[in-house]
């Protein structure tokens, strides 16, 4: 297993980034890949967490450690895969994730896509009371590019697993709120949990 990957950022797409280290380019899903935009071509430190299957070896990676560990914790519970506990920590409102958890509210928590009535009541019987608050206040919070944020971001969510559909009602609501595509993520996802 890796801890973290440090190396050259060269590329960021709407799900991973390649960060090439020693002259190979490792490919890392991220839950929001514009974090990384002001970094490229630039060497940086990306904590990483592999699943391995019978098809694919796979990278999952985090701004932080903290970051890295609440992945950890939420994939852990049964019925959420890497996918999903991405997608939760896209987000980016942990705080509100954890009171979620930890007052049981199944309707928060079923509004992160690949997240059930049944996996939010298993997430909150099985993360309740686990996590550091002083984890939660160091979780990255960081920011991304310019205009063509919009685009990246609803690509970026799309990506997460939110249906284009839903994507579409928000799109116009959006448009010149954010000059970034970590602010659009965050103003998008905060509009999908209403």
């Amino acid at each position: 297993m890796y801890e973290y990957l440090t190396g050259k950022l060269t590329k960021i797409t709407p799900t991973y980034v390649v960060l090439e280290v020693s002259g190979v380019g490792y490919i890392i899903n991220v839950a929001n890949p514009y974090v990384f935009s002001d970094m490229r071509n630039q060497l940086l430190k990306i904590y990483v967490h592999q699943v391995i299957r019978e098809d694919a070896h796979t990278l999952y990676g985090f701004k932080t450690f903290d970051e890295k560990t609440l992945f950890l914790k939420i994939v852990s519970v049964k019925g959420i895969g890497p996918k999903s506990a991405l997608a939760i920590i896209a987000a980016d409102d942990n705080d509100g994730l954890v009171a979620a958890i930890n007052n049981s509210d199944i309707k928060y928590l079923t509004k992160f896509p690949g997240v059930g009535k049944k996996t939010a009541m298993q997430m909150a019987l099985d993360l309740e009371g686990k996590f550091d608050s002083q984890m939660l206040a160091t979780v990255a919070k960081t920011t991304a590019t310019t205009d063509k944020a919009l685009s990246e971001s609803l690509e970026a969510l799309e990506a997460l697993g939110y249906k284009a559909t839903e994507l579409k009602k928000i799109e116009k609501k959006m448009a010149g709120q954010a000059d970034t595509a970590q602010a659009y993520i965050k103003l998008a996802l905060k509009m999908l949990m209403k």
